[in-house]
């Protein structure tokens, strides 16, 4: 045992002594990193999981859980603390939250809810427990590691797996091992999130009695299950006094009705196709829902039918059920993105690029919109107005997607220009967190870029700072 813990405190002073360590923090019941160390943290963190986990890149299923995210971190006592949040590819019923405010959602917990205010329980939950900073004792562990470490370990430590780097896999293994019990939230981290998610809860507008309910669901369900527990129930222990201390705050709030958005819905459709094996039962239990239920639902299942008629390539009776729902809801955007895929599909590549001009002239800012169009237009060939649809875009929201550079790499490729196009494919690389592919292309980019002096040092001095990161993780 002396022997372990020798090995770790050289592993980790040998990276510390690297690159620069996260600022003293004193005692973790006292102190925090700076807001500005904690976003980078944040966002190497981020990085890391993209090593471990599919994360959706799909626009319309991001932009439903960050706009949700947002109505709720609006109606907490965040202070201006910036958050961003994500859906994982799972089908696991599980949601978590890192450092820098990232919380992220397995779609099987989406899935998994009956209704809105359910989901937003669990999401509330989990801003609570940044806002109240119960992260705080797994940050203040890490502090004598450097960033990318650090980052590395809380990945590791959050999702339960190893970082694939064989340098870092030893230590990360001993680490999470020993400070595990650091981000494991206790009774009373539970209960205080529980308590602040119930007000985000009724200040946002959903129903404080949807946690109770969902929690309870979630333990009578694997009552039976032996070891099969939901991720969640083993990161955020349900006990039935804390169901019943939720239950009855719950009740102190007004009762009224909730209603689910009409995005949820869609959202939920999408992700049951996306995660479906056997389309055609679906599809026919898509029918028999689009027959019964309120009008937003019925549509919600047609939208399902017209998914999956799409992917099985019934191309023409796709477009005829999206051009109805467009007709019956023109301000839509994901029935305007469904027929213009549709005629993507069909090659009516004119007819498509003019309707999500026209859908862009009456929606300017919706995002979606604007990221499946650059992807038509890269499609179709029409590489600089992809270019700069999407470097405007970038500029005007500050909009840092891994899709991003993907598209920016596609459009700079189209229009022959080598060093930018292997520029952003380092970036895009090294957003998902493969920071060897990042140095691939950004080695490529410098040669490439020789001729450009701006471009030169902008790629000269990337290439240092991928390096440098290269060798905190290696030692």
């Amino acid at each position: 045992m002396a022997r372990i813990i020798l090995l770790w405190l050289l592993a980790a002073g040998q990276a510390a002594a690297n690159l620069p360590p996260l600022p003293d923090m004193g005692a973790a019941s006292d102190a925090l990193i700076s807001p500005i160390e904690e976003r980078r943290l944040g966002q190497a963190f981020f990085r890391n999981l993209h090593q471990h986990l599919d994360i959706s890149t799909d626009p319309e299923i991001q932009d439903y859980i960050a706009s949700l995210g947002a109505r709720l971190s609006r109606a907490s006592d965040a202070s201006g603390r910036p958050f961003y949040f994500f859906v994982v590819m799972q089908p696991e019923i599980n949601a978590f939250a890192g450092p820098g405010g990232y919380i992220g959602v397995h779609s099987g917990l989406i899935l998994a809810t009956r209704n809105e205010s359910e989901l937003a329980a669990v999401m509330a939950h989990e801003i609570a427990h940044v806002t109240q900073n119960h992260l705080k004792r797994a940050i203040a562990a890490a502090k004598q590691l450097t960033l990318p470490m650090a980052a590395a370990m809380l990945a590791a430590i959050l999702i339960g797996t190893q970082s694939p780097q064989a340098a870092q896999a030893a230590l990360i293994a001993l680490q999470a091992s020993s400070l595990q019990h650091q981000i494991n939230f206790t009774r009373s981290h539970e209960q205080e999130a529980d308590r602040i998610g119930l007000q985000i809860l009724a200040e946002s507008g959903f129903d404080p009695r949807a946690m109770p309910s969902f929690f309870e669901r979630l333990q009578q369900s694997t009552r039976f299950s032996g070891a099969h527990i939901p991720e969640f129930l083993r990161t955020h222990p349900v006990t039935s006094s804390r169901i019943a201390d939720t239950r009855a705050r719950a009740v102190e709030f007004p009762y009224r009705q909730y209603t689910d958005s009409f995005a949820y819905q869609l959202t939920k459709v999408k992700l049951q196709v996306l995660n479906g094996d056997d389309l055609k039962a679906l599809r026919r239990a898509f029918a028999n829902h689009a027959r019964q239920g309120t009008v937003w639902q019925r549509a919600a299942a047609r939208y399902g039918m017209a998914l999956i008629d799409q992917r099985r390539h019934r191309l023409a009776r796709s477009a005829r059920i999206f051009a109805q729902l467009l007709a019956r809801f023109p301000d839509q955007p994901r029935f305007i993105h469904g027929l213009a895929g549709v005629e993507l599909a069909q090659g009516r590549t004119e007819a498509a690029l003019a309707r999500y001009r026209q859908a862009l002239r009456r929606f300017p800012a919706s995002s979606v919109l604007r990221l499946e169009y650059a992807k038509a237009l890269l499609e179709s060939g029409r590489f600089e107005n992809a270019r700069q649809l999407l470097e405007d875009h970038i500029l005007e929201r500050g909009a840092r997607q891994p899709i991003l550079f993907k598209y920016l790499a596609q459009a700079y490729s189209g229009l022959g220009q080598r060093a930018e196009a292997r520029r952003y494919l380092a970036e895009y690389a090294y957003a998902r967190g493969d920071l060897e592919e990042a140095l691939r292309h950004m080695r490529a980019a410098v040669k490439l870029a020789n001729g450009d002096r701006i471009l030169s040092a902008i790629t000269r001095q990337r290439l240092r700072e991928f390096l440098a990161e290269k060798q905190a993780r290696e030692h």
